[in-house]
This record gives structure tokens, sequence and C-alpha cells, in this order.
């Protein structure tokens, strides 16, 4: 049996704290009320500021603001259907007892059995909670749209923060143009609507402009929300493939296929049964010192 070269620990999943199952109509109705929420604001952007602009020839500021509003609750409604990456429950034929080790870039994983969906899970890969599911390369679960936050719909969850972070700006100034542009006009309800339109997309900015920040550090260094600043050891990331290619993975690559037809390992690319059969059971013997 090959012993390995470098003495290095295993590194454990964290485990998700226990939480009880909860009710699934309250996160969907709030999902819902959000869509709704973006619904309504956006009517009555575009029939009163909006519209009055039109109306004085000011053409660009509709335009704009509609393109970044369809493609807002495109990426939104997309996000709250979109699967995450859910890996489908196995069987107890291998059972918990049984210790599988996977390599990322020499880097060793012990693969955690997850008791709810009767596999071992592959890296990056978490039971959630409230979706009761094991999820792929999970990044967190959104209440706001209530889902998981994983590989196969990551790239809307930036899609939606960014056009979001854009959509707002954009209803901020339009509405402050409006404003400007009718000061030498008595208070109406288009005022009324500029205002009320306006605080709401000015108190929501700064909070998605810092998380589209945050997510991008975090894509950079090909980290996840779940696992905290402390997940390695020595600093050493071995999901890390450099900035460049962490946004091309992230974004730009290839999903691979879908786990209703076929699971997929996500470290190295191959349905879980082959990637346990391929992991040779891990016994205290395979570790080494380094001084012997």
């Amino acid at each position: 049996m090959p012993l390995l070269k470098d003495a290095m620990p295993l590194i454990k999943e964290p485990h998700p704290p226990p939480q009880a199952p909860l009710p699934w109509i309250l996160p969907s109705l709030f999902a819902a009320f959000n869509v709704v929420l973006l619904v309504v604001f956006s009517g009555l952007f575009f029939a009163f500021p909006c519209r009055w602009l039109a109306q004085n020839g000011e053409w660009a500021f509709p335009l704009v603001t509609g393109l970044l509003c369809v493609l807002t609750i495109f990426s939104l409604v997309s996000l709250n259907f979109s699967d995450p990456g859910i890996l489908h429950q196995g069987s107890n034929e291998q059972g918990p007892m049984v210790v599988h080790v996977v390599w990322v870039n020499h880097r060793a994983f012990r693969l955690q059995w997850c008791r709810k969906c009767c596999f071992h899970r592959p890296p990056r890969t978490y039971h959630c909670p409230w979706c009761n599911i094991c999820v792929e390369d999970f990044d967190h679960h959104c209440k706001w749209v209530n889902n998981c936050i994983g590989h196969r719909n990551f790239r809307f969850f930036m899609l939606l923060v960014l056009s979001l972070c854009l959509y707002s700006g954009a209803m901020l100034v339009t509405c402050l143009i409006f404003l400007v542009r009718t000061t030498h006009l008595p208070f109406s309800m288009d005022k009324a609507i500029a205002i009320l339109v306006a605080v709401p997309a000015a108190s929501f900015l700064v909070p998605l402009f810092l998380l589209l920040l945050i997510q991008a550090m975090s894509v950079s260094a090909a980290e996840r929300s779940y696992e905290g600043k402390c997940r390695y050891l020595q600093g050493y990331n071995p999901f890390d493939h450099g900035c460049a290619n962490n946004w091309y993975l992230t974004i730009c690559a290839p999903l691979g296929p879908n786990s209703t037809q076929a699971q997929c390992c996500p470290c190295c690319g191959t349905a879980p049964d082959e990637a346990l059969s391929a992991a040779r059971p891990f016994t205290p013997s395979d570790v080494r010192s380094p001084c012997t």
C-alpha cells in the first residue's frame, strides 16, 4: 500500500448546525412577496417619474431602466426556480462506517457521511437544513429567494446582485433628476411617488454594493460563504486556481451533467460511485511523519 509523501491532516467538512425542519409555506410566501414588491415599485417608478421624463423628451431614462428592470426580474425568477446542484439521496449500501478519502490539489479530504441523504458527501457539498437537501459546491441558503446557492445557480445569484445594484442606482438617479427638473412645479403625485421610490432604492443600494464586493472577493479567492475564513490549514486553499481561472470556473465554465441524470463529484468530475470506488479506504498507517 503506497504511503503519503507529505504529512498533512485530513480536512473535515464543517457540520451544519442542527435545526428543526421549517415549514415551507412561510419562506415561499416571503420569496413571492419580494418578487411582488419589486414589480410594484417598478410599476410606480415607470408610471410616474419615468413617464414624465419620457413625455418631456428624456427617453434615455426609461430605456436604460427598462432594460435593467427586465434583467433584474429575469435573474430573480430564474434564481427562485433554479437547481442549485442537488445531489439526490443514495442508499445504505456504503454505510457511515466506511471511510473514503479523495485528493484535491495535494490535499486530502475525508468524505463525510450524510445521515439524511445516505451517501458520502464530496468536498464542498453540504446538507442544507432549510431545504433538507445536499447541494454541490454549497455557498449559502438565500432566504430572499428561498433557494440554496450552489454550483448550478451561483452565476444567477451574481447576476441578480449585479442587476439589483445597477437597477437601484438607475432608479435613484432617475428620481433625483426628475425632482431637480420639476423644482419649479408644485408638489404633485409624481413627486410623491418619486420620493417613495428613491428612499428604498437608496437604502438598498449600499448593502447590495457591499454584498457584490464581498462575493467578488470570495470568487477571486475561490472561497465559499459557508466555509468561513479559517477553513484551510497553513493558508492553502486547494480549490484556488488563481483569480482569472476562479472567475472562469465560477461564471463561464460548463456546469457539467445535471444530477437528475448523473450525479457528479465536483472535485474530480466523476460520478459518486466511481469516485468512491477510486478512493481507497483510509487507515492510520497511510500517514507518515515527515521525519520518518
